[in-house]
């Protein structure tokens, strides 16, 4: 018998909590709920789920908050997370993806979009994250390790941008669409717009420090990984 993924709800407001986890049963997965930051902790740390659905907005500790501290962790890291929020401005959507999520889904949604995203992030499940070392120069990625380092020096790196970076590293010197960066270091991200992928570039640009000229622009076309650039 095949096994039902299982979803951890983090939800505070228990009718929503409960469509959501009528839809999932109906649909083949395995519904847990937690109603703040500590009972969800207390699920994650008996059974790791497939999914997270986290909710922004939490009594205590926000939405933003756990999905940092769930990156951080290394036992917890992995699991895709999928941010539930009333927030659609992008710089809000973009601070979610910042914190670690794997995509977002604004209130009010529909049971057919949630279902797909849920299956979306199943899907990916962590795409193009390979567990060896890239160098490119002096620029060093260490994918096992989750570290980065410029002439021997450690850089600071938000998870977002260590995957486009380990992507860029590992397919230099071609020019990738942001289009095509949205589809092979976020997944099939079909709903989100491809201007964050300029954010993520520049942030990324700003960890590298002297290392960031090494992704250049492209007008009118996208971004290119380049050892040239540095001369």
């Amino acid at each position: 018998m095949k096994k039902m993924p299982m979803v951890l709800i983090v939800e505070d407001e228990p009718a929503i909590a409960e469509l959501i986890a009528v839809n999932l049963r109906h649909n083949g997965f395995q519904p847990v709920w937690a109603e703040d930051g500590v009972s969800a902790q207390r699920e994650l740390d008996a059974v790791l789920p497939d999914v997270i659905l986290l909710d922004w907005m939490l009594p205590g500790a926000s939405g933003l908050t756990l999905a940092r501290k769930w990156r951080a962790d290394s036992r917890t890291k992995g699991v895709p997370i999928l941010m539930l929020t009333a927030r659609g401005d992008e710089p809000d959507k973009v601070a979610g993806l910042d914190a670690g999520a794997d995509d977002y889904i604004t209130k009010p949604f529909s049971t057919q979009e949630l279902l797909a995203r849920i299956r979306a992030v199943l899907r990916r499940r962590a795409p193009e994250q390979v567990q060896d070392k890239v160098s490119m120069g002096e620029l060093m990625l260490d994918a096992a390790a989750h570290r980065v380092s410029w002439q021997g020096d450690l850089l600071k790196i938000g998870p977002t941008e260590f995957k486009l970076l380990n992507y860029l590293m590992k397919h230099p010197e071609r020019v990738h669409s942001r289009a095509q960066l949205l589809d092979k270091v976020w997944g099939d991200h079909v709903f989100i717009e491809e201007r964050t992928v300029d954010v993520h570039v520049k942030r990324l640009r700003e960890s590298l420090g002297v290392a960031g000229a090494l992704i250049e622009t492209v007008r009118g076309a996208g971004y290119r990984f380049s050892a040239q650039a540095l001369g």
